[in-house]
């Protein structure tokens, strides 16, 4: 029998002026986190790959703010969100 782990995705988001930390705006696996892959694509936001981070991610609820043993993490991929949509811009 093979088994092939389900995709996972996370998308965050951070509102400085609403609260001190990102957010989990949608999680999913399989089609759901496809489906999150593909909109975000769409949408133009810069995608990064972490399969640790997304595994420690998908375990919160929507809504609940980043804990903070991962906020260099999760700081790491927000740079690469400014730099990658700063070079979008150009």
């Amino acid at each position: 029998m093979a088994y092939k782990e389900l995709k996972k995705a996370v998308a965050l988001k951070y509102d400085t002026e609403k609260g001190s930390a990102p957010k989990v705006s949608a999680k999913g696996h399989g089609m759901v986190a496809e489906t999150i892959i593909e909109l975000a694509r769409e949408e133009g936001i810069p995608i990064s790959e972490d399969s640790d981070l997304v595994s420690s991610l998908v375990k919160l609820d929507l809504e609940d703010e980043v804990p903070r043993e991962l906020y260099m993490a999760v700081a790491e991929i927000l740079a690469f969100a400014y730099k990658k949509k700063k070079k979008m811009r150009k």
